[in-house]
């Protein structure tokens, strides 16, 4: 009679331990696939947020290409981007430039402090505009790639392209040989199609309705 209790007592404690075993291999297996899951998702959001070196363009007939580039420039300073802006055919007292130069981690680059449209320029004008506008853009991306920015704005470099003030090949070749890491926004309307094939972001922006076409001008504040 002892024998068979001790029997049952030592298959009940074998049992037992077996069931403590499973549950906690059971238990050490699942929390391994929730380390793993969560270490995997750390991976790749410290991987997404510290991934840069894409190309935007904001295009298009309607308001707000600059505007919109210099959102993105005001949010990547934010995060803890050094950033770097140059805008073409703009004179130095654009007023974003006024209230972006305040922050730390954002660097303007001084262009002409008289700018004119490219209509009102004369042939040699425009000849001496061309070479100002591409030492600018050697001098610009010298600089980021020299003093380490994350991101530059070249404000308006379509816009001069499309009014024959840069040569578009110099820009192409640039994107091709960049630093990896540069994130860079470019501006204007119509960019051609071997441009939108070196961006990884094109957005266009479309003219619905806008007060100028009922004659106002340009608003301080507003688009100037």
């Amino acid at each position: 009679m002892n024998d068979n209790f001790q029997d049952a007592s030592l298959q009940n404690r074998l049992a037992s331990f077996a069931f403590f075993l499973y549950t906690t291999l059971r238990v050490i297996s699942l929390l391994t696939t929730q380390w793993t899951a969560a270490a995997n998702i750390l991976e790749r959001d410290d991987f997404m947020e510290t991934q840069t070196g894409y190309v935007h363009i904001y295009c298009g007939n309607g308001k707000g290409k600059t505007t919109t580039g210099m959102g993105l420039c005001a949010r990547a300073a934010g995060y803890g981007y050094r950033v770097l802006i140059y805008q073409f055919m703009k004179n130095n007292s654009t007023n974003e430039r006024k209230i972006l130069s305040q922050v730390h981690n954002i660097t303007f680059v001084d262009g002409l402090e008289q700018e004119k449209f490219s209509f009102q320029m004369t042939p040699e004008e425009k000849a001496s505009r061309k070479t100002y506008y591409e030492e600018q853009f050697k001098l610009v991306t010298k600089k980021a790639e020299d003093e380490g920015f994350d991101l530059l704005f070249l404000d308006e470099l379509i816009y001069t392209i499309r009014a024959g003030l840069f040569d578009e090949n110099i820009l192409l070749d640039y994107l091709s040989s960049k630093p990896a890491h540069l994130e860079i926004i470019l501006t204007g309307q119509n960019p051609s199609d071997q441009l939108i094939a070196k961006a990884d972001y094109v957005s266009e922006i479309c003219k619905v309705k806008h007060p100028f076409d009922q004659g106002l001008p340009a608003r301080k504040g507003i688009e100037k």
